[in-house]
């Protein structure tokens, strides 16, 4: 293990008054929280609104997320703020209503199909390097811009079979990037115990960049729900989930409905693969052992015809990396959940309408459960006490019922692109611009991530 410890935001330090300390959730989430939550079980935070109690103890990850799912629900008032959006997406739906569509979404990422999906990764992972070629040289470039639009590229391939030089494929990419920019943190509905019938605090420029993107992925829909129909529409993502049913009511997603998925499919998985393969390339620029084991085995398991799934198999380093990236710059950094009934944490009794904090970030960093958990270090991986604590606190995409059901796509899209990078160019750190990670929708870099590229 060689190269500089990974960039970690500092703890808040003190007891700020309740204000202050939601000015700073506004900030970024990481920042505004005590760095006791790299060592503590569990630990409880009172306002008075509401009382979170985050859970680093395994065995209550464990029974939240896998033993007694339907007991803790998703939390409505993290839901809020993306309301606008994805209105009643599977990502904010719980109980019937969200086992419903989870019948019908799930085939479609079924391990059988993902090769289908591979050409498309292939074809956006050609894509993103011909980019990075025309801007690489002796100044650095923004790293995280780039994987963003990859990881976009991606998405409208293997959804609706476009690529996003495709005008409305352009059109939703930079629509989405003017909500992130509009859309709050913290929404005002997620501190206080609204009824469910006031009408919600969003922007003006929250709201208007929510229906602009919701209309062109009408259009979207609806154009490839024409296609259905004339038997013309191509075997991708969009059409599975829009010709699939729930094999218990027999029922499909009218377009409505349709609308909300395709928004947290390109939400989720645009934005989780760009935060992960960015800081992924930027852990690898500095440590330049494990880039060259990565480019090594690119060029090796990538040369000749097209890889398929058994190929990329072979990815191993660099599926080790994006693992290790995985642990260090969790995607997500937090879920929460709700409890519905009484129940008793680590001698705490819990009332119902606590919000349970499950966080992957400092899960992933705890230092009861992971050797140097601060250090890049892929090889843990391979060793028993890596495999053991990840066995125990490796939750990048959640784990139950309710884990991403992209989960394996992602785990397959992020060696490949990795690789087809790595196979192609040498990476150095622009000197004094040290990224550091901010929490806002996913782990980002607070003032981007900078790179110079070097082709090989």
């Amino acid at each position: 293990m060689t190269g500089t410890i990974p960039p970690k935001p500092a703890a808040r330090q003190g007891r700020p008054s309740l204000w202050r300390l939601l000015r700073m959730f506004r900030a970024d989430m990481l920042s505004a929280l005590p760095a006791r939550l790299y060592h503590a079980w569990m630990a409880e935070f009172r306002t008075p609104f509401f009382r979170s109690y985050l859970c680093n103890d395994p065995a209550l990850v464990e029974r939240v997320l896998k033993t007694c799912p339907a007991d803790f629900p998703k939390s409505l008032r993290i839901a809020e703020g993306l309301r606008p959006l994805l209105r009643n997406s599977v990502f904010v739906t719980n109980g019937a209503q969200w086992e419903h569509q989870r019948r019908i979404i799930d085939p479609a990422f079924e391990g059988g199909r993902l090769h289908q999906s591979l050409p498309a990764m292939r074809a956006a992972g050609a894509n993103g390097v011909l980019r990075l070629h025309a801007k690489s040289g002796p100044e650095p470039i923004e790293i995280e811009r780039e994987t963003s639009h990859i990881a976009a590229d991606v998405i409208f391939r293997t959804l609706f079979s476009i690529p996003i030089e495709d005008a409305a494929a352009t059109a939703v990419f930079q629509a989405f990037r003017t909500h992130q920019r509009a859309m709050p943190i913290v929404n005002p509905a997620a501190l206080l115990a609204l009824p469910r019938w006031l009408p919600r605090f969003h922007s003006r420029a929250t709201r208007k960049s929510a229906r602009h993107i919701r209309h062109l992925i009408e259009r979207l829909t609806a154009e490839r729900a024409a296609a259905i129909r004339a038997g013309t529409a191509p075997d991708d993502l969009a059409t599975k989930i829009m010709t699939f049913t729930d094999p218990v009511t027999g029922t499909g997603f009218d377009a409505a409905e349709m609308v909300d998925q395709v928004a947290i499919f390109f939400l989720a998985g645009h934005e989780t693969s760009a935060s992960a393969l960015a800081w992924a390339l930027y852990l690898l620029a500095t440590h330049p052992d494990w880039q060259e084991r990565v480019a090594a085995e690119a060029r090796e398991v990538l040369a000749g015809p097209d890889p398929d799934l058994s190929r990329l198999s072979q990815l191993t380093a660099s599926r080790a990396v994006f693992r290790e990236t995985l642990r260090l710059y969790p995607p997500v950094p937090m879920f929460v959940r709700e409890n519905r009934c009484p129940v008793r944490f680590r001698g705490r009794d819990i009332a119902p309408g606590g919000q349970i904090v499950l966080s992957p970030w400092h899960l992933h960093r705890h230092d009861r459960i992971w050797d140097d958990p601060d250090a890049f270090d892929p090889a843990r991986w391979d060793s028993p006490n890596g495999r053991a604590a990840a066995r125990q606190a490796f939750i990048p995409f959640s784990a139950g019922p309710r884990v991403c059901p992209g989960a394996g796509f992602a785990m397959a899209e992020g060696p490949l692109l990795l690789s087809m990078i790595l196979r192609d160019f040498r990476l150095a750190p622009a000197p004094g611009r040290t990224p550091v990670p901010v929490a806002h929708l996913t782990v980002r870099a607070r003032d981007g991530i900078w790179l110079r590229l070097t082709p090989r």
